[in-house]
């Protein structure tokens, strides 16, 4: 009896399953299995034993690359559960988890798989006759991370040439009848009752007289077709995919090669199934293809014209967006969309980026001025705590602009009716839209759709009982959207990944390069852009592309990670420092251009002129260090004046300390002087103790720990720590499956032994700089710290050496604050973000690891006062409310078995301030961190020098950020300064008559807005919104 809806789905469910067991039947439990390594199937003499099946239905084995072969005979039977099967065709559906696969069909090598192309529906028989027998040999090898396992094994008879007519077989109804249950059940569970009476009369009696059975049901699909019109009124559109990541398991080659397998598949199966669109990513790829493969370029090509491959790019390739620079990720989109429009005939609408790990705030505003209209990811989906509330939304950005962004549907994925009701019915119930995406294709390490998927949708399509399956562009889906979405919910947050937190750290020679790249090409473009205003230079605009791309491609969401195989690292830091070279190399020459058109009139005789170089927007100052040919020289600025000065460094490479101040985007000329020597300090002098001291700081150091004890702020007359501070802290960091991805959750509840104090020794003692090094031992490594504090600096820096010989483990720096905060401000990619120091939500919670880029802020509530913890190049933050810790080091062990070990070196400060992060220009202080002055030996002057021995090129207001100075992509005489606010106040308009020495060289009066892709638009100039980018197109004179 069906008296409820519980019944009716109870009834629909058992029928399903029953007609599912007269065609399809589980070999699972069946196989034998041998370990031996040979290549070819084992003999019947080999000790063959009954696989045993774990409690998850799979037949598993260990790790480590280990060589399963698993055998059985597949005979057909007569019927299944009484139904005949002649004449039907027969597959076998394989899944497995296995680093290789291969299937051997009566000793004969058919189909290879691996991780990634880990499923087949593998065809054995047309038309199968009872008592045909298939020897059937799978050789599989596990993962080197993980355990293998072949997940499920099945026999499907099916109709031949997926026939629906007159009916198709049991198999198929059955999940035409979970299909249409699984719609019913949300759209109108009151019909439920009526389709389970119909169900409820097959006469499963007759299942052994198949004629008459299957004329049964046909005559239960004729009942129930006209309630399918409720789902046809559904709209399933796909888009054949192939994700293909740069660089992770394989090295970079390898990428090129299955780019061009994946793309030929693409193209072959195109011409059998005229249906087919398909959709791929990446500038960088086609880009590869146009050099190298023309001929399947130029094809690609005439699909895009014909509007049947769809370029879902937007970005040069899919990037990490977390801990990057905010001028990365423009130009990330800016050579992305030249490229599409230049070779791929226009721009994409879209930002497709399903696995890069975490979404920074500004992303909309960047999309919204790169002609980026639509954001598209699933990575957060793979939240660890909580599940991300929208599926179809509008992101906004801090300053107000917006993208219509979507979660998609799963990738790497076939044709599987049941699972695309499942995602489409989800979709339609969250985001009340009818129309859902769907991503057929193999993914990952490419492969693309196959033909069994397409032929499985062609099938699909005829099906009265499935929504309206076409393939579609995502473009148009995405209109669409937008056209009739007009109520939408706002985020207006980042897009926060509650996963992959250790991607912050692991291989922190990625991040060592990426920031040394990312101002190395900045100062390039800033000084060739000047160089060739003042002195008519060329400007190199080819090589500052190629390292740009470099760069961007090495900015991969696996490489600059860290969470890739040993040899893409070694590929990759091969073109890091090229890029890096051409960045320092372009520099340098630029700024010798300009210092030949320096008035340098030496203010004594003999003397040799040092050029001081501050590429920052902001006046810097700061103690520079110069080196000398010995020891018997004094410095003297432009006027003569005998500059502070302290001698340092060994006799043999003497460096004088000299106290200097340089405008923003300027420099200044100092003046070494021979024959009067600054006193050095010998050992009588230094002092007895361990305390550093200045006007701002007194800093106390533990003897027995190396510690901090003490921290005083002289200028606000207050302790800044609670505990003592730079505590090195070491955990336990097992048990996570991505391990080079991953933090445990419950590292802190596995400390280990703090590290031993080796030595504390005094290195520098003088009025300029007091340097104080400490050394450590943590179990296998060695870790050197020197506390340094400069005259008139108010924060400490600790610059660090490691030799790490870790495994499993993640290393800390916390400093216990006097203070205390309910938010701690993290420096963000063109912005600056708040997360909780008290979470109360479990969204907050699983922030307990976030990224910034060069500091991280704590400050009281009142904005009197508050802490910044500096870094050069780390990443990884936590905070408490009276807490800043910086994450240092990981040692994973997977992908790559090395990573991290060995020698590292880099710098994080603590700098106490009076006031907001804002007032303390906590930006600047990370800016100078990163780019300090430059001193530059100058080889000569120039014969009619047009600049001043000082001079500052470019002056913004204090909350403006100097994000690009460079030449426009299409016109020589045409300038693009880029800016952004960084305090999230408004800012005051830029005069562009009085730059600085920059507006003897341009024409105020040409300025003129334009976007990211530096097309003109119609916007105030420039913009005063708070967090706002702002770009501005200026003609030289």
């Amino acid at each position: 009896m069906i008296d409820s809806v519980a019944d009716a789905v109870t009834c629909m469910t058992q029928a399903s399953d029953r007609l599912r067991g007269l065609t399809q039947a589980v070999v699972q439990s069946t196989w034998q299995a041998v370990y031996v390594p040979d290549l070819t199937p084992p003999t019947q003499s080999a000790p063959w034993a009954i696989a045993p099946v774990n409690e998850r239905g799979h037949v598993a084995w260990a790790k480590g690359q280990q060589v399963l072969w698993l055998r059985q005979v597949i005979r057909v039977p007569a019927a299944l559960d009484g139904y005949p099967l002649a004449g039907l065709t027969l597959r076998l559906s394989l899944l497995w988890w296995a680093e290789v696969a291969q299937i051997f069909v009566d000793g004969r090598l058919v189909q290879e798989g691996d991780l990634f192309d880990c499923a087949v529906r593998l065809m054995l028989s047309e038309a199968v006759q009872p008592g045909q027998d298939f020897e059937v040999a799978l050789r599989l090898v596990s993962p080197g991370h993980d355990d293998g396992a072949l997940v499920t094994s099945i026999c499907l008879y099916e109709n031949p040439q997926g026939a629906l007519e007159p009916v198709p077989e049991p198999g198929f109804v059955a999940d035409e009848l979970t299909v249409m249950l699984q719609y019913y059940q949300y759209l109108a569970p009151e019909k439920l009752e009526a389709i389970a009476h119909v169900v409820y009369d097959i006469p499963w009696g007759a299942r052994s007289h198949r004629a008459a059975f299957d004329q049964a049901l046909a005559e239960l699909r004729d009942r129930l077709r006209p309630l399918g019109d409720l789902l046809k009124q559904r709209t399933i559109s796909a888009l054949g995919h192939a994700h293909l990541d740069l660089a992770w398991l394989w090295p970079i080659p390898e990428t090129w090669e299955v780019a061009e397998r994946t793309f030929q598949s693409v193209l072959d199966l195109q011409a059998a199934f005229p249906e087919l669109l398909f959709g791929h990513s990446t500038p960088a790829l086609y880009a590869w293809l146009e050099e190298h493969r023309p001929e399947m370029f130029a094809h690609i090509q005439q699909q895009i014209q014909q509007q049947r491959w769809e370029v879902i790019a937007g970005l040069w390739v899919e990037p990490e967006l977390m801990i990057v620079q905010g001028e990365s990720i423009v130009r990330q989109v800016l050579y992305g969309q030249r490229y599409c429009r230049d070779r791929l005939g226009d721009y994409s609408a879209v930002a497709w980026l399903p696995d890069s790990f975490g979404f920074c705030a500004q992303l909309p505003q960047i999309f919204s001025q790169g002609g980026i209209r639509y954001f598209a990811t699933l990575k957060l989906d793979w939240n660890d705590t909580t599940r991300f509330p929208h599926r179809l939304f509008q992101w906004r950005s801090p300053d107000g602009s917006q993208v219509l962004s979507m979660m998609l549907p799963p990738i790497g994925v076939g044709i599987d009716p049941i699972k695309m009701s499942q995602v489409a019915g989800h979709w339609e119930q969250q985001t009340q839209v009818q129309e859902s995406l769907w991503l057929p294709g193999v993914g990952d390490h490419g492969g693309g759709p196959s033909r069994d998927m397409l032929e499985v949708a062609r099938r699909w399509q005829r099906s009265p009982f499935f929504p309206t399956l076409t393939f579609d562009r995502v473009h148009s889906v995405m209109d669409r959207l937008a056209a009739s979405s007009t109520s939408l919910p706002v985020w207006q947050d980042e897009l926060y990944l509650e996963l992959h937190r250790g991607c912050y750290t692991t291989h922190a020679d990625q991040k060592w390069y990426n920031r040394r790249c990312e101002e190395a090409l900045y100062q390039a473009e800033l000084w060739s852009s000047l160089a060739t205003l003042v002195t008519a230079c060329d400007y190199p605009a080819a090589a500052l592309e190629t390292a740009w791309k470099q760069v961007l491609f090495n900015q991969f969401h696996d490489i600059l990670p860290g969470t890739s195989i040993p040899e893409v690292f070694v590929d990759v830091n091969q073109t890091w420092q090229a890029a890096l070279e051409t960045g320092q190399d372009l520099r340098d020459r630029a700024l010798e251009a300009i210092a030949l058109q320096i008035n340098a009139t030496p203010p004594v005789a003999n003397a040799r002129p040092v050029l001081l170089v501050n590429s920052l927007s902001r006046e810097q100052s700061a103690v520079v260090a110069l080196s000398l040919p010995d020891t018997d020289w004094t410095a003297v600025d432009h006027q003569g004046q005998l500059l502070p000065a302290q001698l340092t460094g060994a006799i043999d490479a003497p460096k004088l300390l000299v106290s200097v101040t340089v405008p923003s985007v300027g420099y200044c000329l100092l003046w070494l002087v021979p024959g009067n020597s600054v006193a050095a300090p010998t050992a009588s002098d230094r002092p007895d103790h361990w305390c550093l001291e200045n006007d701002h700081l007194r800093v106390q150091i533990d003897p027995e720990t190396g510690d901090i004890a003490s921290l005083y702020d002289c200028q606000s007359d207050r302790q800044v720590l609670k505990a003592p501070g730079n505590q090195l802290q070491a955990f336990r960091d097992r048990g996570q499956y991505w391990d080079a991805w991953n933090i445990a959750p419950d590292y802190a509840d596995h400390p280990l032994p703090p590290p031993t104090l080796v030595s504390i020794q005094w290195q520098e003692w003088g009025p300029l700089r007091q340097r104080l090094r400490v050394v450590r031992h943590l179990n296998q490594s060695t870790i050197t710290q020197d506390y340094v504090l400069d005259a008139r600096s108010p924060l400490l820096r600790i610059e660090t050496q490691v030799d790490w010989q870790e495994e499993q483990v993640v290393l800390k720096a916390a400093f216990p604050l006097a203070i205390a905060a309910d938010v701690a401000t993290y420096d963000a990619p063109f912005a600056a973000i708040e997360r909780s120091t008290r979470p109360t939500t479990p969204a907050e919670q699983a922030k307990w690891e976030v990224p910034a880029l060069h500091w991280a802020d704590v400050t009281q509530a009142d904005g009197d006062y508050g802490v910044s913890l500096l870094s050069d190049t780390k990443h990884g933050y936590d905070s408490q409310p009276s807490q800043l810790r910086l994450t240092l080091l990981k040692a994973p062990l997977w992908p790559d078995p090395q990573a991290d070990r060995g020698y590292h070196q880099f710098t994080y400060a603590i700098y106490p301030h009076g006031g907001s992060w804002q007032a303390a220009h906590t930006v600047h202080h990370g800016k100078y961190l990163n780019q300090p002055i430059q001193a530059i030996a100058l080889p000569g002057v120039g014969d009619t020098p047009t600049l001043p021995p000082v001079g500052s090129f470019l002056e913004l207001p204090d909350n403006l950020i100097l994000a690009a100075l460079k030449r426009s992509e299409d016109s020589p005489n045409h300038w693009i300064i880029r800016t952004y606010e960084c305090h999230g106040q408004s800012a005051p308009r830029v005069d562009w008559a009085n730059l600085g020495l920059l507006s003897a060289y341009v024409d105020p009066q040409s300025v003129r807005p334009v976007n990211l892709l530096e097309e003109e638009q119609a916007l105030e100039v420039p913009s005063d919104r708070p967090w706002a980018i702002a770009s501005v197109n200026l003609r030289s004179i």
